[in-house]
């Protein structure tokens, strides 16, 4: 149902005036800000232009159309190829918000933001990272026509839309975007177009100083099917926007491999003094080569000069894009007709809602002393929860017999030549493997949040989100409900030692703002925190979960699992109802500070277990909740968790203390370690009774 493309360009003086124009705007904006990057918005005009305005299916009217294609700017430093583009086109920027290129609450950030203006479909601006977007956009198409429309023929559902996106040198270096291509070449994206600006300069000037492998090879042996567009190649520069037009045709004739096209350009062209040099890459040009250009280009030596006749022919795209989104309902009202459950589900997913009574099928467990790891839990509540909430999909870095990322007797998101025996699966699937690429997968799942209307979630060990981290930033600022499933939580994993026991890395991920970090003390906490994530829409959450079994806490003697909701809750209160001492403990040092409050009580210690979750959910608590459950009054104080006590300071006070681990750890079964390192119910007593001496008790 993909818009026909004219099989010939038609490409007016107009046309060519309007790209002379975006290079005209791109120079006075980035002169008038003082700082950004002119040249590759400049030499990237005619096929932004090009994209925008002949090719892509989309209504500047309704940035948020279902039915349009995605555009991605991986190139995020060069945000004016984007942003003029939207002026031209009629997204709602004026000329006066690309003069606010850069300042303060303006619509025209340094880099692309999601959410900020019309538009804009991700937060760029780390290399490599709309590379992974994009690639994670193309899947999440697939994985919603398979939802909505699976028995459409080859572009005939209203759902089949293409994905395009521009990256940079600089972008094919950053090794995200290598691991984001190999996947979607193993996922046969067909969907998928990127444009490589082979501009051959960064900011450090000529690039051959640090790259210098084949990229059309390197697609090529990925899998990708690959077009060359050489705009030097009769030496002398000559944009020939039909050969461009041509290879982005070929690439959308392609269903069954993404296209990765390479445009040679030259930055900053017809600049005459700074055009292909790194200086004009990232800083202003200067009155006077703004001046020599504009004399060049034929236009006005004014800034920001606009041509009436210029603006009337670019916002023409106003018209075809209400064109063909009429077109578009068309076929999708007649899919509608006939489209039963598939229908119901495509409204509550647009409407971002749960099924009723989804929670229901979320398991509980019964109390046992030998109880079950989380990573096992959360297991049970993905196949639990799985057959009534089709929107949720993911899986793991190579890792899911280690994640429990697999939902039982679920299909993998796969080509059917991929499938293999212990994972069989089709197009539509919904189990995705990722592969060692962690960092990829970070990005990937980004990209499919963005797409929406499903619900991604990646796993792997807690000590790789190192790996991931910059797109799990990228994800909290975009706000974006992505869950990572992070699992052999601490030096509980044991045997494989330090490289993969997670010290430092809970606290460092709650610095992270915006992302919820989740560490469930036993099996029914892990269910009722799953619960609230799927719950949440508009910030990512990071489960920590253990390795070695946890026993499943007896609710009858202890609070309710549901309190973990509050991210923070007295589980086991002192004798008496008034604490002298409070412990607070994450996931499974739990069951140490129980066993700690049990010899406390039996010494004539009123004790009170916290179970603290989540740190970011107990601090959107009402300060008075917070108050009853840490009350001030209570100055001895002692926090148990497996890593830096860092940020737990702030918790236990200037009389208290931490049970902690302030180094790394080493290889050998998890009991030895935790008795060797003092991570023991001994300590939690001994550090209660040195907190109350500094209280003064």
């Amino acid at each position: 149902m993909n818009a026909h493309t004219p099989q010939t360009l038609e490409w007016s003086d107009l046309d060519l005036r309007a790209v002379n124009t975006v290079r005209a705007l791109a120079m006075d904006a980035v002169e008038k800000s003082g700082n950004g990057h002119p040249g590759t918005a400049m030499s990237l005009a005619p096929a932004a232009y090009l994209l925008f305005q002949k090719v892509m299916r989309h209504d500047p009217s309704t940035p948020d159309w279902v039915g349009r294609d995605r555009f991605v700017l991986s190139i995020g430093h060069s945000s004016l190829t984007l942003y003029i583009q939207l002026y031209l086109a009629g997204y709602g920027l004026s000329l006066d918000d690309l003069k606010a290129l850069r300042q303060w609450d303006s619509l025209t950030p340094g880099h692309p933001e999601v959410g900020h203006t019309p538009g804009v479909e991700t937060t760029t601006g780390p290399l490599g990272q709309g590379v992974g977007n994009a690639v994670g956009m193309a899947m999440a198409a697939r994985r919603e026509r398979g939802l909505f429309n699976p028995e459409a023929g080859p572009g005939a559902s209203p759902f089949d839309h293409h994905v395009f996106a521009f990256c940079s040198d600089g972008d094919v270096q950053e090794g995200v975007s290598h691991e984001a291509s190999a996947l979607a070449a193993t996922q046969n994206l067909g969907n998928l177009i990127m444009i490589w600006d082979d501009n051959q300069i960064s900011i450090e000037d000529d690039t051959r100083i640090a790259h210098s492998e084949n990229v059309l090879e390197r697609y090529r042996a990925y899998g990708w099917h690959v077009e060359e567009v050489d705009w030097t190649a009769t030496g002398e520069y000559a944009e020939d926007i039909d050969a461009l037009y041509q290879a982005i045709l070929r690439g959308k004739a392609e269903t069954e491999r993404p296209t990765f096209i390479k445009l040679r350009t030259v930055i900053g062209w017809p600049a005459p003094n700074k055009q292909n040099t790194g200086a004009i890459h990232g800083a202003a040009m200067g009155t006077d080569e703004i001046s020599a250009t504009k004399a060049i280009l034929d236009l006005p030596d004014e800034p920001f000069a606009v041509e009436d006749r210029v603006i009337e022919h670019t916002r023409r795209a106003l018209d075809r894009g209400r064109e063909a989104r009429a077109e578009w309902d068309k076929a999708f009202q007649a899919w509608r007709r006939g489209a039963e459950e598939h229908g119901e589900l495509f409204d509550r997913l647009q409407a971002g809602k749960l099924p009723a009574g989804w929670e229901e099928s979320l398991p509980t467990f019964e109390a046992s002393e030998k109880g079950m790891a989380t990573r096992k839990a959360s297991g049970e509540v993905l196949s639990s929860v799985a057959p009534v909430l089709p929107e949720l999909w993911g899986g793991s870095a190579d890792l899911a017999g280690s994640n429990n990322t697999t939902p039982k007797g679920e299909p993998s998101f796969l080509p059917f030549d991929r499938a293999s025996s212990m994972f069989p699966g089709n197009p539509y699937g919904r189990v995705l493997h990722f592969g060692v690429r962690e960092h990829g997968m970070g990005s990937i799942l980004n990209g499919i949040a963005l797409h929406g209307p499903t619900r991604p979630y990646g796993g792997t060990f807690l000590v790789f989100s190192d790996y991931m981290r910059p797109a799990v930033r990228l994800a909290a600022l975009m706000k974006l409900p992505v869950t990572y499933v992070w699992t052999h939580d601490s030096i509980g994993l044991g045997e494989d030692g330090p490289t993969h026991q997670p010290v430092e890395h809970l606290w460092a991920l709650r610095a992270i703002p915006g992302l919820d970090v989740v560490r469930p003390a036993d099996a029914n906490e892990t269910a009722v925190v799953w619960r609230k994530v799927l719950e949440t829409a508009d910030r990512p959450a990071a489960l920590a979960l253990t390795r070695q079994n946890l026993p499943v806490l007896d609710r009858g003697e202890y609070a309710p699992a549901e309190e973990a909701v509050k991210g923070g809750y007295v589980l086991a209160e002192a004798d008496g109802g008034t604490p002298a001492a409070i412990i607070i403990a994450t996931g499974s040092e739990v069951p140490i500070a129980l066993e700690a409050r049990r010899s406390l009580e039996a010494d004539g210690t009123p004790t009170r277990v916290v179970s603290m979750p989540c740190v970011e959910w107990f601090e959107a608590q009402s300060e008075e909740y917070r108050e009853q459950v840490l009350p001030s009054s209570v100055r001895t104080r002692v926090s148990v968790e497996a890593g830096i006590a860092m940020g737990w300071r702030s918790y236990v006070g200037d009389a208290g203390a931490s049970v902690s681990l302030e180094h790394f750890g080493a290889s050998a079964p998890y009991q030895t370690l935790y008795e060797k390192f003092g991570l023991t119910a001994d300590a939690v007593v001994a550090a209660v009774h040195d907190s109350a001496a500094r209280a003064g008790r």
